[in-house]
């Protein structure tokens, strides 16, 4: 991405490319997420104002009123601007003002000390009669003394509502004037009006649904809105790739319940419960578990009692290899071997995932610190009397190399909850389940081949071949990136 100025007709970067592509000029490249590429803009510290004023002047042109009723409807409906219009044309503008506390009266002023024909006023909250000018009357109607609205907007500020301050008046609706505010709470706390505006500023994302901060570690200070479809992942200009929706790490197959599933399975101790059910029993006296680390079918637990391995029952301690005295146990227990059974080929189901999710993850953490070779690489060849000057298809390589690794790496907790029983179990039958699960793991094992072999081929020495043998390179590397593409999408 490229830079920009903070004016207000250009104030973010834009992409209508693959967010997470990283390439530019590529006209193979396409979207493998969703059907349709994001259009995504990035919102930096300083172009936020420009960007909130946008959605602004179109309410206030649109409806011919004050920026700070435009901000009310738009806090409102979460900065829908297209909402905003629904609620217009379906009820009419009372309706819209109304239900979002918005009060504009025609001839008067907002934050006027009261007009009266005394000198002095009743203020109903604090009940004592007080000089008119020291009174501030807000567009509901309702007026109340200075020291009382203050102290009112200064709760408001602390309690974190800075975005819809309502009158102090019984059952009034009105969000109050926000020069109002600024006004009376900025004479004795300088620091909170700016806590204040801080807090008008950034309702632009904290209440849009639209745009949402950068999770990056440290914060890199941008914020990103998507303008089509929320469910996707997006690139920030920090570099930082994540998903829009839940932002979470990119994930994608995954959906984000897939991805909430499985990284609390990795987390938690689930599976170390499997492991204890498949291969303890417990003590029938203290109950813990115990492992059997021999051949003999009379273990003993720590507390001293001896019990049977094979039906867990409690017996003495003379025995013979073939028998335990007193004790006899051939009954098939048909419940407690299909538990143990269940839970055993569930653990090795898990395993099996797990495993190569694993080793996929640690693959990608190895390549990216090729990027650093590679560019030495490109920086040797370009230095050398070559027909080749161009090795942008080496770092577009690198790239595709990054993603689809990441790809096939969350492939795996994908397919071992799409054909799993935990989420899908009612949505396919078991055969239609086998065949989606074969199609899906010989794509899976196709695309596993290809970023292999392109691994392979970007650790190569290519700044000491020749250049016919940089060439033949040069296609192999365009062709796995095209296969892998297809691959992606196909997944």
């Amino acid at each position: 991405m490229e830079d920009f100025s903070s004016s207000d007709e250009d104030y973010y970067y834009s992409s209508d490319r693959d967010s997470l592509d990283g390439f530019e000029n590529d006209e193979s490249d396409s979207q493998w997420v969703t059907s349709k590429s994001p259009t995504t803009k990035v919102i930096t510290k300083e172009s936020l104002l420009a960007a909130q004023r946008e959605d602004l002047r179109r309410v206030m042109d649109m409806l011919s009123i004050r920026e700070h009723h435009a901000r009310t409807l738009l806090i409102h409906y979460r900065w829908d601007v297209e909402k905003l219009l629904a609620v217009l044309v379906e009820n009419g503008k009372s309706y819209l003002f109304a239900s979002a506390g918005v009060s504009v009266v025609e001839g008067e002023h907002t934050g006027t000390s009261l007009l009266s024909l005394s000198s002095t006023s009743m203020c109903e909250i604090c009940i004592e009669e007080l000089p008119v000018d020291t009174m501030t009357k807000m567009e509901c109607g309702h007026g109340f003394c200075n020291d009382c609205w203050t102290e009112h907007f200064v709760v408001k500020i602390n309690e974190g509502q800075s975005r819809r301050i309502r009158c102090m008046a019984h059952k009034c609706n009105a969000v109050c004037d926000e020069s109002v505010v600024r006004n009376l709470v900025s004479k004795r706390h300088p620091d909170l009006a700016e806590k204040f505006d801080r807090f008008l500023l950034e309702s632009y994302i904290e209440d849009n649904r639209m745009v949402k901060w950068c999770p990056s570690t440290p914060h890199c200070g941008n914020a990103i809105r998507v303008e089509d479809d929320e469910f996707c992942e997006v690139e920030c200009s920090c570099g930082l790739q994540f998903c829009f929706s839940c932002l979470s790490e990119a994930h994608s197959p995954c959906s984000c319940m897939m991805w909430e599933l499985w990284t609390k399975k990795c987390r938690d101790e689930s599976e170390t419960v499997n492991w204890i059910t498949v291969h303890t029993k417990p003590c029938p006296q203290c109950h813990k578990p115990v492992e059997k680390n021999g051949g003999c079918n009379l273990v003993s637990c720590i507390c001293g009692q001896a019990f049977c391995w094979l039906c867990g029952g409690a017996t003495g301690r003379d025995h013979t290899w073939s028998t335990i005295a007193g004790h006899s146990c051939g009954r098939y227990k048909e419940d407690q071997a299909k538990k143990t059974e269940r839970a055993k080929r569930d653990l090795y189901r898990y395993m099996h995932y797990l495993n190569r999710y694993k080793a996929h993850t640690d693959s990608f953490k190895l390549e990216s610190k090729l990027k650093e070779t590679i560019l030495e690489k490109i920086s040797i060849s370009e230095e050398r009397e070559s027909i080749l000057r161009d090795f942008s298809w080496v770092t577009n390589g690198l790239n595709r190399l990054f993603r689809s690794r990441r790809v096939l790496s969350y492939s795996y907790p994908f397919a071992f909850y799409m054909f799993g029983e935990e989420i899908f179990v009612d949505e396919m039958t078991n055969k239609e389940r086998e065949i989606k699960q074969h199609l899906f793991e010989d794509q899976q094992q196709q695309l596993e081949a290809n970023v292999e072999k392109l691994s392979k081929i970007l650790e190569e020495p290519f700044d000491q071949y020749s250049d016919d043998k940089v060439t033949e390179m040069r296609m192999q590397i365009i062709n796995l990136t095209v296969i892998t593409d297809t691959l992606c999408k196909k997944m």
